[in-house]
């Protein structure tokens, strides 16, 4: 049709409220954007989400991590051993249970942090630039209740203190 390119992302006629169309074009522009800015890191998005809950707080040890983030338990462990050999976590015997790890980042893993956190904001921005500064806290804002809505939908407790509470020996 005239004046529609290949790139044309505007909702198809009926689409203007469909959630699945809108939430899938919004997370195809945040992928695109984001792999340019994490793209030193191994694993890349599921790393800066880890060096993010590390600096949290939230999540103490790396099964509690990998719950909250919905990663296999065996892909975290080899995605921290990358993440660790590059110094930017540290892992070491929790105190409570020494048979659990606590993943802390180390100063060159806050640093680098730090200069992708504003890479991301930036991505989040041009995904977001249809909506005034108001607007996009309110669909940050909504889009995180919702998520949190499902995630306590099957537990009505914190993942990670789901985690903590779990006898996890083998």
């Amino acid at each position: 049709m005239a004046g529609e390119t290949a790139e044309d992302t505007r909702a198809p006629a009926g689409f203007d409220q469909n959630l699945g169309w809108a939430l899938g074009t919004l997370l195809r522009a945040y992928l695109k954007g984001i792999e340019n800015v994490v793209a030193e890191l191994p694993g890349g998005p599921r790393s800066y989400q880890v060096l993010s809950l590390a600096d949290s707080g939230k999540c103490h040890n790396q099964a509690q991590m990998a719950e909250h983030l919905g990663i296999d338990r065996t892909a975290m462990t080899y995605l921290l051993d990358d993440l660790e050999a590059l110094r930017l976590v540290s892992r070491q015997p929790d105190p409570v249970d020494r048979r659990s790890r606590r993943v802390t980042l180390t100063p060159k893993g806050r640093k680098l942090l730090n200069q992708l956190s504003e890479g991301v904001r930036q991505v989040e921005h041009h995904v977001l630039g249809a909506l005034n500064a108001e607007q996009s806290e309110q669909v940050l804002r909504g889009l995180c209740q919702a998520a949190n809505g499902l995630s306590h939908s099957k537990s009505p407790e914190n993942p990670c203190q789901v985690v903590e509470s779990l006898d996890l020996k083998d």
